[in-house]
């Protein structure tokens, strides 16, 4: 199964110059604790709810402050045409539960979570990965050079 067939295609945008208060609220309406961060069609980083705590509450910044500042900009991804299960496989081994899809022209696409893959990959493959994503230690950030 290829990572088209699985991944979120409506996905929520949050925007560089939108503070995180905007940002906060669209995934509280959302139910979600991650938006990728784009300009225009583009990919340019990647906010999470503990991106705001973390970067923001914690040092002392407030809800004004714009997405660029906390967001990690250096993100994980993975292509549309990818094979989901190598996919669900390298989300166990880098430790993250939501991966960002682009076409091959590097333009976000959707969003591919382990529930997708939890409604569309084989059991034990899912329960796989949440469990090595779930085992202390290791990175757990989007911050890395991009692909794995």
């Amino acid at each position: 199964m290829k990572v088209s067939e699985a991944m979120t295609r409506d996905v929520q945008i949050a925007r560089p110059d939108q503070t995180i208060r905007e940002a906060a609220s669209v995934m509280a309406d959302i139910d979600a604790g991650a938006m990728p961060v784009g300009d225009h069609d583009r990919l340019v980083g990647m906010l999470t709810d503990r991106d705001i705590a973390v970067r923001a509450v914690a040092l002392g910044k407030g809800p004004d402050t714009m997405v660029r500042d906390v967001m990690s900009s250096e993100i994980k991804y993975c292509f549309e045409d990818e094979d989901a299960e190598e996919v669900c496989q390298n989300l166990a081994d880098q430790k993250i539960r939501r991966i960002p899809v682009v076409n091959r022209d590097k333009r976000l696409v959707g969003i591919l979570s382990l529930g997708d893959l939890a409604r569309s990959a084989p059991e034990h493959e899912v329960g796989a990965a949440l469990s090595a994503i779930s085992s202390p230690g290791g990175a757990h950030s989007q911050s890395a050079d991009g692909r794995w």
